[in-house]
């Protein structure tokens, strides 16, 4: 069993930063942990995923502007977003994958606008 919880979304100018941080509670650490988000309506899409430390898939939408990253004990992972854009408004769910079972957090909102 995985617990993922989230915290940092929040409200945010179009250009602007902020950093979404995910902890997994387990007593093994998944190996595999990424970020999703989701409009209302629309199906959960691939923000970023990393396996291990070095092993990084991005979405096409954010590639270049957001980077994920994880803390030596792999228990955090970071979501660090930067020139964020209108379109990146929505709800980003922390995911983890643990023995063929993908569990989520509670979802964090993140809104940009002026």
């Amino acid at each position: 069993q995985v617990q993922l919880v989230e915290s940092g979304g929040g409200l945010v100018q179009p250009g602007g930063s902020l950093r979404l941080s995910c902890l997994a509670i387990s007593s093994i650490i998944p190996n595999t942990m990424g970020w999703y988000r989701q409009a209302p309506g629309k199906e959960r899409e691939l923000v970023a995923r990393i396996i291990g430390y070095g092993d990084k898939t991005y979405g096409d939408d954010v590639k270049g502007r957001f980077t994920i990253s994880r803390s030596d004990d792999k228990k955090w992972v970071y979501l660090q977003m930067k020139s964020a854009i209108p379109e990146d408004t929505d709800v980003y769910y922390c995911n983890a994958l643990f023995v063929g079972n993908n569990y989520w957090g509670q979802g964090t909102q993140v809104t940009v606008s002026s």
